[in-house]
């Protein structure tokens, strides 16, 4: 079986093969022994993965990629497949898909305590290693993967190379930031199409065919990923998929909890439940007030869908004021934490306070608050305390 698991890998390794380096290639620390990159499905994990093992300097039986729901795993373990790789000489093992696997967490443990082999797996963003009775979190180091950024989109589709920047230097600089990224580009020229379909890399793959495969990619997510970490009955998964169909159509500050459990025809107990994975799995975004914790049977603030091509996709028509929140929500969640305060829309890192809104967005409601910014849209460059919604796109 090794044999030809091993004659697999270096077919998925040899077909291998990528353009522009995604934001966080650079940031993985290759020397760690256990791992992780977790992420929702489609953001790139596995070509990065394979990207990995295609540029390893050791000869090809000594790398071994496989995912854990190729059939010929049905009748071992990770564990006898790991023990028989490293007896023949194997050194790195990449493990696919592993929230398919039924305890994973206690399998990859051994693996790391008895062999010297390094282990990468990927799986679902929904993972929770820090929960693990295998302990599994004081060993594996963990990356969480996001979709495209505007800045990552537009190197893609461009050919350019092009810089991020800290919330702090957009928040001084954004002007400058602006004049020199408009020497290179249009910055607006592109901005529809990213939120259309350019979260996901790959749009570029087939630009055509972009919604039948984000359509198979969330449904994938929500009836395979989903059911085999959370207890769901299959038969309750379309109740997932109209939660999320409601939610698209939904302004987010008029979240009604009564009124989406009485229409999906579910207790508000299973509702909790249903958002909490549905956030766990990258199909939602919630946003809970700081103050209530993060108790899922509580009322979130807000609930956005995990990013605005979804918006499109699952929405006759998606609202613009909840696609301008849903983007800025996506883009600064990766790296800071958000909370939804009683005056403005977003309070960053509980210290900047944000008011997202169009290109002629006032600051009334915000007037005399400290470290106060209005986001607007369809605006170029901004000036003072009013920043364009695409910089926000440079944050990684």
């Amino acid at each position: 079986m090794l044999a030809t698991l091993l004659e697999n890998s270096a077919i998925y390794i040899g077909s291998s093969e990528i353009t522009h380096k995604r934001y966080f290639y650079d940031s993985i620390q290759k020397s760690d022994k256990l791992i992780g990159i977790v992420g929702a499905r489609g953001v790139g994990k596995t070509t990065y993965i394979l990207d990995y093992l295609s540029r390893l300097s050791l000869p090809i039986h000594k790398k071994l990629y496989m995912s854990v729901d190729n059939i010929m795993l049905a009748n071992t373990t990770l564990l006898d497949t790991a023990k028989e790789f490293s007896s023949k000489g194997g050194e790195v093992l990449v493990i696919d898909e592993i929230h398919k696997y039924k305890n994973f967490q206690i399998e990859l443990k051994q693996i790391h305590d008895m062999l010297n082999l390094q282990v990468i797996f990927s799986g679902s963003s929904a993972i929770e290693l820090e929960h693990s009775t295998a302990d599994l979190s004081r060993r594996a180091v963990l990356y969480k993967v996001q979709g495209m950024s505007y800045r990552e989109f537009l190197e893609f589709k461009l050919d350019v190379s092009l810089e991020s920047y800290t919330i702090e230097e957009i928040l001084v600089h954004h002007s400058d930031i602006a004049f020199a990224i408009k020497k290179k580009l249009n910055p607006l020229e592109f901005w529809e199409e990213y939120l259309k379909s350019g979260y996901y890399p790959f749009y570029f793959n087939d630009t055509t065919r972009y919604p039948i495969k984000l359509n198979a990619t969330i449904n994938t997510a929500i009836e395979t990923d989903i059911p085999s970490l959370f207890k769901i009955k299959y038969e309750n998964i379309v109740n997932l998929k109209k939660l999320v169909t409601l939610i698209c159509s939904s302004e987010p500050f008029t979240l009604n909890i009564k009124e989406l459990s009485s229409k999906i025809g579910i207790d508000r107990d299973t509702l909790y439940q249903y958002i909490a994975y549905l956030d766990r799995g990258k199909i939602f975004n919630v946003i809970r007030s700081k103050s209530k914790g993060d108790n899922i049977f509580t009322k979130p603030e807000k609930i956005y869908l995990n990013n605005p091509n979804l918006n499109y996709h699952y929405c006759n028509e998606a609202p613009i004021g909840s696609i301008r929140e849903t983007i800025f929500a996506t883009l600064l969640k990766t790296l800071h934490t958000l909370e939804i305060p009683k005056k403005g829309d977003f309070l960053i890192d509980s210290k900047y306070l944000f008011e997202i809104g169009g290109k002629n967005k006032s600051f009334n409601q915000i007037k005399d608050i400290p470290n106060s910014y209005i986001v607007a849209d369809n605006v170029e460059i901004g000036f003072g305390n009013k920043i364009p919604l695409w910089v926000f796109g440079f944050l990684y």
